[in-house]
């Protein structure tokens, strides 16, 4: 299993005791799952599909299957959050039968979406290999050169190679996944874009 970082400690600290849901059925929501299933009470585990075999590696899945504290609901789908002001429980629905179950949590891991949505760029962005937009030091001479970069200076850290293009958050290569990591950098990005506007 993949390391894990500070910031999952402290999630899952925040968990002890309590059930939890991940959604996802790919290798990182398995991780989260086993990973989590230490220090909470139960996961629950939503996946849209029949199961894991066709996304989730096998060791991960002889890890979740046996385990008695986490459950892989197949087929199913979140399709509510009910809380004032945070989140105390959480709805899903079986998208075969439409049968719904609501259970008492509070922390809800969101694993899906790995492959970036970045098709419709139609290659006027460089991506990296496994199709996120590449920014800033990951832009090689090369890139540049393809896009026709005009400018005396390299792109600022989260620009793409289209000057004042920026891309921040889930979609930029090297990200780290994270909602207050993408706020940050759009905090960033727009500190730039005075620069740029200054460069006019």
């Amino acid at each position: 299993m993949a390391p894990v970082g500070r910031t999952a400690f402290v999630e899952a600290s925040l968990c002890e005791g309590e059930e939890v849901a991940v959604v996802g059925g790919g290798n990182s929501a398995g991780q989260a799952a086993v990973f989590l299933s230490n220090r909470a009470r139960h996961v629950h585990m939503l996946v849209r599909g029949q199961g894991l075999a066709d996304s989730m590696s096998s060791y991960l899945i002889n890890r979740i299957e046996p385990s008695d504290n986490i459950t892989l609901h197949r087929h199913t789908e979140v399709a509510g959050l009910i809380g004032d002001g945070a989140l105390e429980r959480l709805l899903w629905r079986n998208n075969q039968t439409g049968e719904t179950e609501e259970r008492p949590i509070r922390h809800l891991f969101v694993m899906i979406g790995a492959t970036p949505n970045t098709g419709w760029l139609g290659g006027c962005l460089a991506l990296d290999d496994a199709g996120f937009i590449k920014t800033g030091g990951d832009l090689t001479s090369e890139d540049l050169s393809h896009a026709g970069w005009a400018r005396d200076r390299r792109p600022f850290l989260m620009e793409t190679d289209r000057p004042g293009v920026f891309a921040v958050g889930d979609v930029r290569s090297g990200s780290v996944k994270r909602v207050a990591s993408a706020v940050g950098e759009g905090s960033i990005a727009v500190q730039y874009l005075h620069r740029i506007l200054g460069e006019s």
